[in-house]
C-alpha cells in the first residue's frame, strides 16, 4: 500500500528547523490548470469519449538532445538523512542521500510549488514543508496528499566518487508527473443508462477516486456528477483569493477527461439512490444504474434565519460566482463577514484591501477559539485588527435591514449597528446528504454518512468519502470524526477506489491543514478536538510560534506560523506511530525534532 501506510519503525528526523520561512505570497495562489467550465452539460444525454481522444503524448523516442546529465556534487558531499537544491542544466533537482544511496526527484512539490528541500525527509519520503503531501524517494509517487501528481524521478550514477544525474529536460520544466492512467475502454452507446463506477461529487475525494481507479489500471465507464457548473476545481482558494476565475481553479483540464474516458455531468441533481436495484435518479428524471458508488457530496453552507435574511448581496461562498460578486460587490463598500472561522477570517483577510471596512461578527470571544485556543486566536485577532478588521464578538446578528431589497446595515443582538453593503456567512456547514434519506444508507443523527476503515458504508458496494462522513481515525484510537479537510478527502477518495477494487485499504493519513491571512500561512497537523491545554513555543506577539495541543499527557495537534517546516516534522513523527509527551515541548528543547535528541 505504499510507504505512507507502512508499520511504525523508530523515527530518526534530521533537518535544520528553518526560521523563519519568507513565504511567498504565491503559496497559496497559484493554479494548478487550465482548464475551461462547463464540460459537459448534465442533461441526461452524456455523450462518452473513446480512447482515440488523447492527450498529446511526449515523442516516443526522445533523442540524447532531450536530455542533458550532469556532475552535481561529490558523494562525500552529503551525508545520509541528507537533502540538497542541485542545478542541472536546464533546472533544478532535489538530491536526497539515504541509507547511502542517491536518489534524484523533481524538487518543488506539484501542489503548490514549495521547496522540498526545506521539508522532511523521513521513512523513505519526504514530507512537503508547507502542506505536508509525501512523496516516496525511491519512485517519486505521491503517497500522501494533498495534491493529484507525483514528482519526476531521475536516473543517478556515481562515477570516481562524483554523483551524476541525468534528466529529461521536459521533466525538468514540467516539475510533476501524471502517473499512468488506463483509458476507458468500455464504448457506452447504447448503454448510456450504466455506468460501472457512479461518482456523487466533484471535490477531491471523487476526483481522487476516479484517477486512482484509472492508476490502478480500471478501464470501465466512470461518471462523475455535480452540482457545479465547472469542472472539479480547488475549492480552499475560492475564500483566499475571491476574484480567480474558475478556469484558474480547475483542477485538471478539459483534455485530461476527455483522454482519459472520465465523464462529468455538471448541473446534474442526484435526487433519489436506489440500492436495491443499483440505480440513482436525477432532478430531471435521468436515470443511470451503477455496480459501484461513491457519495462525496460534500456540505452545504449554513445560513442565517434572523429577519430579513431574504434581502439581497447576502452570500455564503460555495462556488467561483459567489467569491467573484462578493470582491465586485464590496470593492470601496462596506463589507461584514459572519462567523470567524476558517472561511470567514480568510474572506475577511482578503477583503481589506479591497473594502472601504471589513467588520467581523463572531459568537466566540476569539476567532478559531474552538481549534486553536484563546491565545493564538486573540494573537491572529491582532494581526487582523492592525489591518483594520473591526470585531464585534460575543454577539450574533439580530436583523439584516435593506434599503430598496439591498443590504445597508446588520443589526447585532448587543443592539450595535453595523453599515454593510454586503454580507457573507461562514458559520459553519451541515453534510449535503438529504437526498440520501430514504435509500436506506445508514446516516447518523447529524447527517454524516458513518464508513469504515475502507470507506464502506453499511450498503456493501456504497462508499463515501469526504466532508460528509464520519470515519475511524486510526491515529486517535479509531475514534469516529469528521474531518472536513482538503487533504483528507483527497485520502478518502483514494481509499474508496483501491477497494471498489478490491485492495482491501485502510485509510490512516494524518490530519493536515493550513489557511493563509495577509501573506502568512498558519499550518495545522493532527486532530485537536478536546484539548486541555496548549503550549507555545516561540513568539505569539511576532506570530512566529509553534503551538502545542495536547490532551492529558499526549500531544494531539499542532500548529505554527512562520516556523516552517516544523508542522510537517511533528505530522511525521506522528504518523510513523510514535506519541509526543507533552513534557518533550513544555522544555522549549526541539532537539527530539531535528534528530539529535532521544
Amino acid at each position: 500500500m505504499g510507504g505512507c501506510f507502512s508499520k511504525p519503525k523508530p523515527v530518526e528526523l534530521k533537518i535544520e528547523v528553518v526560521l523563519p520561512e519568507k513565504e511567498r505570497g504565491k503559496e497559496e495562489l497559484s493554479a494548478s490548470a487550465k482548464g475551461s467550465p462547463r464540460a459537459y452539460q448534465g442533461n441526461g444525454t452524456a455523450r462518452h469519449f473513446c480512447a482515440e481522444e488523447r492527450l498529446p503524448a511526449p515523442h516516443p523516442y526522445p533523442g540524447a538532445q532531450d536530455y542533458v546529465e550532469a556532475a552535481v556534487c561529490h558523494i562525500k558531499d552529503l551525508e545520509n538523512g541528507q537533502m540538497r537544491e542541485v542545478e542541472l542544466g536546464w533546472g533544478k533537482v532535489l538530491l536526497v542521500k539515504d541509507n547511502g544511496e542517491f536518489h534524484a526527484l523533481g524538487h518543488k512539490c506539484p501542489h503548490y510549488g514549495a521547496p522540498l528541500v526545506k521539508g522532511v525527509l523521513s521513512r523513505g519520503r519526504v514530507r512537503c514543508p508547507w502542506h505536508g503531501a509525501c512523496f516516496n524517494i525511491s519512485t517519486g509517487d505521491l503517497e500522501d496528499f494533498p495534491g493529484l501528481d507525483s514528482l519526476h524521478k531521475f536516473q543517478v550514477k556515481i562515477e570516481k566518487e562524483k554523483v551524476y544525474v541525468r534528466a529529461s529536460k521536459q521533466a525538468l520544466q514540467l516539475q510533476r508527473r501524471t502517473k499512468v492512467m488506463a483509458k476507458c475502454i468500455s464504448p457506452s452507446a447504447g448503454h448510456s443508462g450504466s455506468t460501472n463506477v457512479l461518482i456523487v461529487g466533484t471535490g477531491a475525494a471523487g476526483l481522487v477516486c476516479a484517477e486512482t481507479l484509472r492508476q490502478e489500471g480500471f478501464s470501465d465507464r466512470i461518471v462523475l456528477c455535480t452540482l457545479d457548473r465547472h469542472l472539479p476545481y480547488d475549492r480552499p482558494k475560492l475564500s483566499k483569493s475571491l476574484d480567480t476565475q474558475p478556469e484558474q481553479l480547475a483542477l485538471r483540464p478539459k483534455e485530461f477527461f476527455r483522454a482519459y474516458g472520465i465523464e462529468v455531468l455538471t448541473e446534474a441533481q442526484v435526487v433519489t439512490v436506489d440500492v436495491r436495484n443499483k440505480k440513482v435518479v436525477f432532478k430531471d428524471g435521468f436515470k443511470l444504474e451503477y455496480s459501484k458508488l461513491l457519495l462525496a457530496p460534500g456540505s452545504s453552507p449554513k445560513t442565517l434565519s434572523c429577519k430579513g435574511k431574504e434581502v439581497e448581496n447576502v452570500f455564503t461562498i460555495r462556488t467561483p460566482e459567489d467569491a467573484n460578486r462578493v470582491v465586485r460587490l464590496a470593492r470601496g463598500r462596506n463589507a461584514v463577514i459572519v462567523g470567524a472561522g476558517f472561511l470567514g477570517m480568510e474572506v475577511a483577510a482578503y477583503l481589506t484591501e479591497k473594502a472601504h471596512s471589513v467588520s467581523v461578527v463572531e459568537l466566540e470571544e476569539t476567532p478559531f477559539r474552538k481549534f486553536l485556543g484563546e491565545r493564538v486566536g486573540r494573537a491572529l485577532m491582532k494581526m487582523f485588527e492592525n489591518n483594520r478588521v473591526k470585531f464585534y464578538m460575543q454577539t450574533e446578528v439580530l436583523e439584516l435591514r435593506a434599503q430598496e431589497g439591498k443590504l445597508k446595515e446588520v443589526v447585532l443582538k448587543s443592539s450595535k449597528v453595523v453599515r454593510a453593503d454586503v454580507c457573507v456567512v461562514g458559520i459553519g456547514a451541515v453534510p449535503a446528504t438529504g437526498f440520501l434519506r430514504q435509500s436506506g444508507i445508514c446516516l447518523d443523527s447529524r447527517g454524516f454518512i458513518p464508513v469504515n476503515k475502507m470507506m464502506q458504508t453499511s450498503v456493501p458496494g456504497v462508499f463515501a468519502a469526504g466532508d460528509a462522513v464520519t470515519f475511524p481515525l486510526a491515529w486517535r484510537n479509531n475514534r469516529k470524526v469528521n474531518i472536513p479537510h482538503w487533504q483528507m478527502a483527497h485520502a478518502q477518495g483514494r481509499v474508496a477506489a483501491q477497494n471498489m477494487l478490491a485492495q482491501e485499504a485502510e485509510i490512516s493519513t494524518l490530519p493536515y491543514l493550513w489557511t493563509a491571512m495577509f501573506g502568512k500561512s498558519l499550518r495545522y497537523a493532527g486532530y485537536g478536538e478536546g484539548f486541555d491545554d496548549v503550549i507555545i513555543q516561540g513568539d505569539l506577539e511576532e506570530l512566529k510560534f509553534v503551538a502545542f495541543y495536547t490532551k492529558g499527557d499526549e500531544v494531539i495537534a499542532v500548529a505554527s506560523m512562520n516556523y516552517d517546516p516544523i508542522v510537517s516534522k511533528v505530522a511525521e513523527v506522528l504518523a510513523s506511530g510514535r506519541a509526543i509527551r507533552k513534557r518533550e515541548v513544555e522544555t522549549g528543547d526541539m532537539s527530539w525534532l531535528t534528530g539529535k535528541g532521544s
